[in-house]
C-alpha cells in the first residue's frame, strides 16, 4: 500500500498527528507530579503498609505489574514485584491464588483516555467529548455514586478519580482489616491524617515529612494541616504524575508525523492490515482500536478464558459481568473495555483476566474466538496458584455472546501484525536510565519510611 494512503486510513481511524493537543499533559519536572510520584510509591497509603499504587503500576514493568493477575495486600515480599511476587498464605483473603480478580492495566498514557478508566468503564466521563482526559459535560462519575450521576468530589480529570480509589480496595491497598466495615471516604480520610500526621493518623509513621512537601507544592504555608494534606491534594498530585507517563515516540508514531522510514517493511504491511476494514481484505482492527490511544474505549465481549478467583458473579462466583457490574443491562455481560495498544509489546499479560501472557496468543484469540478457546489449555498462565479449575464451562458460555465472525490469516500475516503492534513501542518504556525520572532516587529521602524499593525475585533492583 502506498504510504499517503496508510496514513490517509489512519488519520480516518481517528489517529491524529498531535496526538497531545489539547491535553492535559503535565511534566515530570511539575513539583506537583514529583510529590504525586512519591505518592505513587509510599506503601504508606496501603492500610497495611504493604502496598502501593506503583505495587502493580511499576514504570520498569510497562506501567503495570507483568502478571496476569495482581498480588496487591499481605504480598509475601511486599517489595518484590512482577514474576515471583507471591501471596502469604493463610492471611486475611487468602484463597490459595491472586486475590486481585483482574489484570493491572498499564498508567502509561493515560492523558490520551477521554471516556473511562478501568476494565469495566466505572470511572467515567458523563456524556464525553474528544480530547477532555477529564469531566463530560455533566461531570465524572464514580462507584461513590450511582450510575449515571456525577461525583462531586471526582476532581476535573479521569486519572484524579481514579486516584482516589485503589487505596480503597481491600484486595489491592486497604487490606481487610484497615478501616473495616466503614465507607471509602473515612478510608481517606484515615490515610490523609497518616501523611499529615494528624488526627485519627497522628503518630503512625516513624518519619512523617508530607506536610511541608504539600504546602510548598500546593502553595498552602499558613493554612492549618488539616486543610494542607488531604485526600483531595493526594489525588491532584498522584494524577499528576500519571498524566506525565507520556510514551509516544514510537516508530508508528514517527509514521503517522511523516517519516515514510519509521517503519519495517513487515510493520507497514501489519499496519496495512490492521487498519484496513474486513471487508477491503484487511483485519479490521481498527474497527475498535482507533482514536488517539488505539481503543475506542467501549465495551465488546470476546470470550476471553474466565481464569482466577472472579468477581463473584454467576452461580459458582467465579465469573465476571464485566461492564454489565457498572450499568445493570445484560446486554452488557462479559463486555470488557477495548484496552489502549500504545506500547502493547510491554505491557502483558492481555485480557480482563490476564489470561494470555503472550502477545501473539492474545492476536490469534480476536481471530478465531472459538478455536483459541478449545486450544486454551496450551497458554494457562504460569503465575502459581491462579484458579483456572472450570475455566472451559464458564467461557464456553461466553462464546455465545461474541459476534464477530472468524477471520482467517496465515502465519505471515500474523507475524505481520506483530511487527506492527511491536512497532507501537515508544523504546524509553524499556530503558531503565530513560525511565529514571518518573521512579523516585533510592538515595533520596524517604517521606515516611515506607517507599516501595522494588526488586525482582533475586533482589536485584527494578
Amino acid at each position: 500500500m502506498d504510504r499517503e494512503v496508510l496514513r490517509a486510513r489512519i488519520f480516518e481511524a481517528g489517529v491524529p498527528a498531535n496526538p497531545l493537543a489539547g491535553r492535559p499533559v503535565a511534566s515530570i519536572e511539575d513539583p506537583v507530579a514529583q510529590l504525586g510520584r512519591d505518592l505513587f510509591f509510599t506503601k504508606a497509603l496501603g492500610g497495611d503498609y504493604d502496598a502501593a499504587c506503583a505495587t502493580c503500576h511499576h514504570p520498569a514493568l510497562g506501567g503495570g505489574d507483568a502478571l496476569s493477575l495482581p498480588i496487591g495486600v499481605h504480598a509475601l515480599h511486599p517489595d518484590v514485584l512482577g514474576p515471583g511476587r507471591l501471596h502469604r498464605m493463610g492471611w486475611p483473603g487468602y484463597d490459595g491464588g491472586p486475590t486481585v480478580p483482574r489484570n493491572a492495566p498499564t498508567t502509561f498514557n493515560l492523558v490520551l483516555l477521554d471516556a473511562v478508566l478501568f476494565h469495566d468503564g466505572r470511572i467515567e466521563s458523563l456524556v464525553p467529548h474528544a480530547g477532555a482526559h477529564g469531566a463530560g459535560p455533566e461531570g465524572i462519575r464514580t462507584p461513590d455514586v450511582p450510575f449515571g450521576t456525577a461525583d462531586p468530589a471526582a476532581g476535573n480529570t479521569l486519572a484524579s478519580a481514579q486516584a482516589r480509589f485503589p487505596v480503597t480496595s481491600a484486595e489491592e491497598m486497604r487490606g481487610f482489616d484497615f478501616e473495616a466495615g466503614q465507607g471509602t471516604d473515612v478510608v481517606r480520610e484515615h490515610l490523609a491524617c497518616r501523611l499529615g500526621d494528624y488526627g485519627v493518623g497522628a503518630n503512625e509513621l516513624p518519619a512523617p515529612r508530607w506536610e511541608s512537601r504539600f504546602r510548598q507544592v500546593f502553595d498552602r504555608l499558613t493554612e492549618p494541616v488539616e486543610e494542607v494534606v488531604t485526600f483531595d491534594f493526594v489525588a491532584e498530585a498522584i494524577a499528576r504524575y500519571e498524566l506525565s507517563q507520556v510514551f509516544l515516540d514510537s516508530p508508528f508514531q514517527r509514521f503517522v508525523e511523516g517519516d515514510d522510514d519509521a517503519l519495517s517493511d513487515a510493520a507497514l504491511r501489519g499496519a496495512e492490515l490492521f487498519f484496513t476494514p474486513r471487508s477491503a481484505g484487511g483485519a479490521g482492527c481498527a474497527d475498535c482500536h482507533n482514536g488517539p490511544a488505539l481503543t475506542d474505549e467501549r465495551f465488546h465481549v470476546l470470550a476471553v478464558p474466565q481464569i482466577g478467583r472472579g468477581k463473584g458473579d454467576g452461580l459458582d462466583g467465579r465469573h465476571d459481568f464485566g461492564r454489565a457490574r457498572v450499568t445493570n443491562l445484560g446486554a452488557d455481560q462479559f463486555a470488557f473495555r477495548t484496552p489502549s495498544l500504545l506500547n502493547v509489546a510491554v505491557t502483558g499479560p492481555y485480557g480482563h483476566d490476564g489470561a494470555y501472557e503472550n502477545l501473539e496468543a492474545m492476536v490469534r484469540h480476536h481471530l478465531d474466538p472459538a478455536a483459541a478457546v478449545a486450544a486454551y489449555g496450551e497458554h494457562l498462565p504460569s503465575q502459581p496458584g491462579i484458579q483456572t479449575d472450570g475455566w472451559e464451562e464458564r467461557t464456553q458460555m461466553i462464546l455465545e455472546r461474541v459476534s464477530l465472525p472468524p477471520l482467517d490469516l496465515d502465519d505471515d500475516e500474523v507475524a505481520d501484525l506483530l511487527a506492527f503492534l511491536e512497532a507501537l513501542t515508544d523504546p524509553c518504556v524499556e530503558d531503565r536510565a530513560c525511565l529514571a525520572p518518573w521512579i523516585p532516587d533510592p538515595d533520596a529521602p524517604d517521606p515516611d519510611g515506607f517507599r516501595l524499593d522494588a526488586i525482582d525475585p533475586e533482589g536485584n533492583p527494578l
